[in-house]
């Protein structure tokens, strides 16, 4: 008898340690899952305020009230200086995820057009990119040690992209030899300052003639009637 009861006392010991453990567990993990959801949480703002300041910069320059980016964001002022103390922080932010952006598109051109075709999209895009830049170059020339690092970013980032899609539509011919990545960038940087309120037509215009003058002397002539967007524009024939 005193082994049948010892025997049942030992099990339920055993059984009761590991629910106890199981305890000790499901409380730990709940304790651990905080941390996640609180950091899950707290990215989703960053995302947000990078967002919005991407757009209120682009319209209103790099100056813009915090209030006004905040606003957008649906956060308040506080949220905004926990994560960007300076104004100076978030304004690298959102140039460095735009530098990303702009850099990771000329792999994803490359993967889905002729090579001249992706580095006339690319170079769009690059367009696109320089001309909401409104107010960098001041904020650039200011002395804050905050922006030290974008020029060198810049380079690390947008160049190699720009030089892979050259080098490729030299080696299939459509694009002449002997063009600096460093050119075009900067050329596109100049283009984009065009005529007061017509800036954004005016340097998508001037970068397809810039394009366009990268194919003379190439080995292979441009068949430009044949590019995805021609077809788009070609009009169905009339039944």
């Amino acid at each position: 008898m005193f082994h049948i009861v010892s025997g049942t006392w030992f099990r339920l010991q055993a059984l009761a340690m590991k629910k106890r453990i199981a305890e000790r567990t499901s409380d730990q993990e709940l304790e651990d899952s905080k941390p996640r959801r609180i950091r899950a949480d707290g990215q989703r703002k960053m995302s947000s305020i990078l967002d919005a300041a991407m757009k209120v910069f682009a319209t209103s320059g790099v100056d813009a009230p915090v209030r006004e980016i905040a606003q957008k964001a649906g956060v308040g002022l506080g949220t905004v200086y926990r994560h960007f103390p300076r104004r100076s922080d978030l304004i690298v932010a959102v140039f460095r995820t735009q530098m990303d952006a702009c850099a990771d598109q000329a792999r994803d051109l490359a993967g889905k057009y002729e090579p001249g075709e992706a580095l006339a999209r690319w170079m769009q895009r690059y367009m696109d990119f320089v001309a909401t830049k409104r107010g960098l170059a001041a904020a650039l020339h200011t002395g804050d040690p905050a922006y030290s690092a974008l020029p060198g970013y810049f380079d690390k980032r947008l160049r190699p992209a720009l030089e892979t899609l050259l080098e490729a539509a030299v080696a299939a011919g459509v694009v002449r030899p002997g063009i600096e990545a460093d050119e075009l960038l900067r050329a596109v940087a100049t283009l984009c300052h065009g005529p007061h309120g017509e800036e954004p037509v005016y340097a998508r215009r001037m970068v397809e003639l810039l394009v366009d003058g990268l194919r003379y002397g190439a080995k292979t002539r441009i068949d430009k009637s044949s590019t995805p967007d021609a077809r788009r524009n070609r009009k169905a024939p009339a039944k």
